[in-house]
């Protein structure tokens, strides 16, 4: 089970990223957002992979009616995902985001 502690971690360990409040709630930037806390819980990420989670583990990724106009955002309950996988999302959010420059 992943926590908002490890999101803060992971995310801050990538190279630029940066910590601020958006929409009241912890958020993480590089150039442009690359997560932010939804709600108690919940994560917001990018990714290009949404449709494919959104079938495959419903219970896990889900989006509101708010995130249908943006196609790289997913809600990710975090206690559903363990850390290495969290990781792996916070990455590629990062790589989108344009974190990475490669």
């Amino acid at each position: 089970m992943a926590t908002e502690d490890d999101v803060r971690r992971k995310c801050l360990s990538l190279p630029g990223v940066t910590e601020r409040s958006s929409w009241n709630q912890p958020a993480w930037f590089a150039r442009t957002l690359i997560a932010r806390m939804w709600a108690e819980g919940v994560l917001t990420v990018k990714t290009q992979e949404r449709d494919a989670l959104l079938a495959a583990d419903p219970d896990t990724y889900y989006i509101t009616p708010h995130h249908r106009r943006s196609p790289e955002l997913v809600l990710v309950r975090l206690a559903r995902v363990d850390v290495p996988e969290l990781e792996e999302l916070l990455e590629e959010s990062y790589r989108i985001g344009g974190g990475s420059r490669s």
